[in-house]
């Protein structure tokens, strides 16, 4: 037992991490790399529940919990990679030094040659000294370390260099302008909640989280937010349920890879006899199963490191559409139910290692011109991985099989969407023949070596590859063009239009619709007949079923264009009342404060404001003039009373500002209408 284990993750001569549980990793049979990442990964759970409870953001500062987040993480990384745990202090490092010394002009392109370089060197010493090895070594969290420090160059780059308008939604969310501080940028890249297996957290999304904003800037994108603000509380949701079920299916995966993966032992594929003994079906079986037992452990990873993040109070999404059901799949980096019954290539990438798909549409695909972007992405991501000649047979593959399913999609789905049950039979064997494909793709990902993976390719005479090319080269000449489609479109409404005048129905209808469209019809069957008559226009046929046919298209849309402008119009007036109120609303107060300012630089040397009666009548309430027109009862006192000189008002300046002070206190409370954050450590 103790050596299929051994045969499945490799062993541990390169590694140089913490031997203390090494008695531990004999009683199980594992690797003490591997024993060393699952102690690491449940310490990490528990701390992260006191992260969360005692370490709340109502209770200390942001700057506490960036130091003890810091310190746990390096903790972590040395005792699972012992000396080797400089590395992830040093590439961070140097990045952090660019970022501070150079041009945001230039800081991202400086930064991903410093970070890919950095990666690269540990990539070819690993491979030189441990090659083919399947052992926990430093390169997996300086993976994750270099799409950190990455995006947040970029983020630099946009805020600090570019305007808004020419930001994608994207880059405005994480958009930064304000450089990082020493202790912020060490605690974003090394924190201990997403050290070992990520996922990737980009920085704007980790300072909320420190600094206590993310659940307001979450709930706020909900239906729950007009609730909340209205009550000015915004409750913090319990991660328990979703902590408890990530946890329970990271280990169902965990159990699931022990078991067939010593079954179906990847490095089985590299042996001369398993080659010479295996067929053609059982050798496509055998990949197959091989690649999915080796999945889990990547779901296992994954869905723990998620967990982490949900504990410890990272992920929150917003709400379901109930309002109610809270969503922690902010951070997640796998759905496993999505790629395991994905249906094709493009469902199953989007759903897998999510970050890191994400941080490559970041950095390179909404940078790069379209025609270059999925080139520049899949060498990107190849070079990030490392310099596994298994790598590079994977994304070249994977690159052709996608771009065969595309062709045959558009050749055969239309074929199946006539009724319920060829739709149903489509996806079932789209399904099925997904994870055919997907084995003889990914099979050379895990087996690292080419002269291996090109053999087994060869004992399947590389039917797949040749499935691909004749799709890709020869069936996409029969597959009609977007221009084709929509010129059979229009000979299809010119067909039925003709149809139609000639006094035959379109094909479906009824001898009831028949004989209604003949009888009920003739003005309309009249006036079509006789525009489908075809003269000779300047020398030329030119029928007049086309014109006709455009002016009810010109109708048509020149009555969804008026409603259209209607709506505009509405929304606009709309936008431009609530622009003069709110102007109005500003104007008065900013009126209030210029004649506060204008009584108090009246002030003379006994104490005493000096207010003209032309100022006092503007100031006097309905009630105070009612009272002296009921008081005095005569025309002529008003009279009298428009012609009096200034004067002081005698009294204690206190009093006055007393009552300007109440006046703005009512103007603050009617207008303050933030929501305040209910802080009681962690909802109950």
């Amino acid at each position: 037992m103790e050596q299929q284990i051994e045969n499945i993750v490799g062993s541990n001569a390169y590694y140089d991490g913490s031997r203390v549980f090494a008695w531990l990793a004999n009683l199980c049979g594992l690797s003490v790399d591997l024993v060393n990442f699952l102690i690491t990964q449940f310490l990490a759970l528990i701390l992260a529940s006191v992260f969360r409870s005692y370490l709340h953001p109502s209770k200390v500062t942001a700057s506490t919990r960036h130091a003890i987040g810091l310190v746990i993480g390096l903790f972590f990384g040395y005792f699972c990679f012992g000396q080797q745990a400089i590395h992830i202090a040093g590439l961070p490092a140097v990045c952090y030094v660019v970022i501070r010394t150079q041009n945001p002009q230039i800081v991202q392109r400086l930064v991903m040659v410093v970070a890919l370089a950095y990666l690269s060197c540990i990539h070819l010493h690993r491979q030189y000294y441990d090659y083919g090895s399947y052992s926990l070594d430093i390169t997996g969290p300086l993976m994750i370390i270099t799409q950190k420090v990455t995006s947040l160059a970029f983020s630099i780059h946009d805020g600090f260099t570019r305007d808004i308008k020419d930001l994608t939604a994207s880059q405005q969310q994480h958009a930064i302008q304000k450089l990082p501080s020493a202790l912020e940028f060490f605690s974003y890249t090394l924190h201990f909640q997403g050290l070992l297996a990520g996922p990737l957290i980009f920085y704007k999304d980790y300072i909320d989280f420190i600094e206590g904003y993310h659940i307001l800037k979450q709930t706020a994108a909900t239906n729950q937010a007009k609730y909340e603000i209205e009550k000015k509380v915004v409750h913090e949701p319990s991660p328990v349920k979703a902590v408890v079920r990530k946890v329970i299916a990271s280990l169902v995966c965990a159990l699931i890879f022990i078991k067939f993966a010593t079954i179906y032992p990847i490095k089985a594929m590299k042996d001369d006899g398993f080659i010479g003994e295996s067929g053609f079906m059982y050798s496509f079986w055998y990949m197959m199963m091989a690649t999915t037992a080796v999945r889990f452990k990547y779901y296992f990873a994954w869905l723990m490191a998620d967990a982490i993040c949900n504990c410890s109070g990272f992920g929150f999404n917003g709400y379901e559409r109930d309002g109610v059901t809270p969503r922690w799949d902010m951070v997640s980096n796998i759905d496993v139910w999505a790629f395991e019954f994905g249906t094709n290539f493009r469902n199953c990438i989007n759903a897998w290692n999510t970050g890191t798909n994400r941080w490559l549409r970041m950095v390179v695909f909404e940078r790069v011109p379209k025609r270059f972007g999925t080139v520049l992405t899949f060498s990107l991501s190849a070079l990030w991985h490392g310099f596994y000649p298994g790598y590079y047979i994977t994304f070249a593959t994977g690159a052709f099989i996608v771009m065969a399913g595309r062709v045959a999609r558009r050749l055969f789905r239309d074929h199946f969407q006539r009724t319920p049950f060829s739709r149903a039979s489509y996806d079932v064997l789209t399904c099925l023949v997904t994870r055919v494909f997907m084995g003889y793709t990914t099979f050379p990902f895990v087996l690292l070596e080419f002269k291996a993976s090109l053999r087994m390719y060869l004992n399947v005479f590389m039917c797949l590859h040749l499935v691909a090319a004749i799709t890709v080269f020869i069936l996409t000449k029969f597959v009609p063009r977007d221009g084709e489609r929509a010129r059979k479109g229009v000979r299809s409404s010119n067909e039925a239009t003709a149809d139609v005048a000639a006094g035959s129905p379109p094909e479906g209808c009824s001898t009831a619709d028949k004989n209604g469209m003949t009888t009920n019809g003739n003005a309309l069957t009249t006036a079509t007949a006789a525009a489908a008559v075809t003269p000779l226009v300047n020398g030329k046929d030119h029928p007049k079923r086309e014109p006709i046919a455009a002016a009810t298209t010109t109708t048509v849309t020149s009555k969804t264009d008026r409603e259209s402008d209607n709506l505009s119009n509405l929304i606009k007036e709309k936008i431009e009342q609530e622009t003069r109120n709110i102007k109005e609303q500003i104007d008065k107060t900013v009126t209030g404060f210029v004649e506060l300012k204008d009584d108090l630089m009246r002030m003379n040397e006994n104490n005493e404001i000096f207010i003209s009666a032309e100022s006092l009548r503007k100031r006097q309430t309905a009630a105070t003039k009612a009272a002296e027109a009921h008081h005095n009862g005569s025309t002529d006192h008003h009279h009298h009373n428009n012609h009096l000189p200034s004067r002081h008002l005698p009294g204690a300046v206190d009093g006055f500002l007393k009552k300007e002070i109440d006046a703005l206190n009512a103007l603050s409370t009617q207008v303050n209408v933030l929501p305040a954050v209910l802080s009681n450590g962690h909802a109950k």
